[in-house]
């Protein structure tokens, strides 16, 4: 893909939907689909129905490799995202390249995940999509990435909820309508 130049912003033109009344959709995206991606999917919708706009959004993860295809979430993930209120029960599925025309904002978790979606996009206007999820941090600044915690210990698993609570607020504090 080539870089295309342009002032098109993807958060923002989320937001004109949802503050149009328009439904919207965003795909987070990690390696397996099985610790960042549904974690972060979960967490979104709690943010989303905190803010009143899980109506208007649709919200999904996919995963760049297909060998955990149908599986639900590391065990691991799931009881440490149980414990703060989250129930992850997303089953797993590879990134698919009608998910460049089904979403709006395509969210990766880490530079790997941000350099293979910008690959695989069918269009440059497609590729303009694809944003990490780290940049809507607020309170982690000091990391460039979300880590994936598959080969790590319980603080692995911490960290990432940590990360993806802090960036999904930011997130979703960058697309709800603004009043006036």
């Amino acid at each position: 893909m080539s870089n295309l130049k342009t002032d098109f912003n993807p958060v923002d033109s989320l937001r004109d939907k949802i503050s149009a009344g328009e439904h919207a959709a965003i795909l987070f995206v990690c390696l397996g689909n099985i610790c960042r991606s549904p974690a972060a999917e979960e967490v979104m919708r709690s943010q989303l129905a905190e803010r009143g706009l899980d109506k208007l959004v649709t919200l999904d993860s996919a995963g760049l490799y297909a060998g955990h295809r149908g599986e639900l979430p590391d065990p691991r993930m799931r009881a440490h995202a149980q414990r703060r209120g989250y129930t992850l029960t997303h089953r797993s599925r590879p990134v698919k390249t009608s998910d460049f025309e089904d979403f709006d904002l395509i969210v990766g978790m880490d530079h790997s995940n941000l350099s293979r979606l910008r690959a695989f996009a069918p269009t440059d206007e497609d590729e303009l999509k694809v944003v990490g999820m780290i940049d809507f941090c607020r309170a982690y600044t000091h990391f460039d990435h979300v880590p994936d915690p598959y080969y790590e210990g319980a603080e692995g698993f911490e960290i990432v909820l940590d990360l993806l609570e802090d960036a999904c607020h930011g997130l979703a504090d960058r697309i709800a309508p603004q009043s006036n």
